[in-house]
């Protein structure tokens, strides 16, 4: 079993910066491939952000490219989300996901253990 847990959540104005983190444990050794998806108010989950390995794949979704950085730290089973310049249309509940593929994917379906999500809101 693998359980993912995301951490870092929170109220930022528009423009400010958050770090979420994604912490895995339990049979982390099967995780290949880490993610970031999104679910905004009315609409559907959609991807953010993914990684493999120690970060030398990685791809981003074309709204926040340029904006967001993901990360990993092996040693630590966590990832990271860094997102900057923050605009009210980030605001979403943010799932962490973990793959058994060696790809970063962009669908859901490429992802095996997903996390409870933490609310980003970006509001004056």
């Amino acid at each position: 079993q693998v359980q993912v847990l995301e951490s870092g959540g929170g109220l930022v104005q528009p423009g400010g910066s958050l770090r979420l983190s994604c912490a895995a444990s339990g049979r982390t050794f099967s995780i290949l491939s880490m993610a970031w998806f999104r679910r905004a108010p009315g609409k559907e989950r959609e991807f953010v952000s993914g990684i493999v390995g120690s970060g030398y794949i990685s791809n981003y979704a074309a709204s926040v490219k340029g904006r967001f950085s993901i990360s990993r730290d092996n040693a630590k089973n966590t990832v990271y989300l860094q997102m900057n310049s923050l605009k009210p249309e980030d605001t979403a509940v943010y799932y962490c996901a973990g793959g058994r593929r060696a790809v970063p994917g962009s669908t859901e379906k490429e992802y095996d253990y997903w996390g409870q999500g933490t609310q980003v809101t970006v509001s004056s």
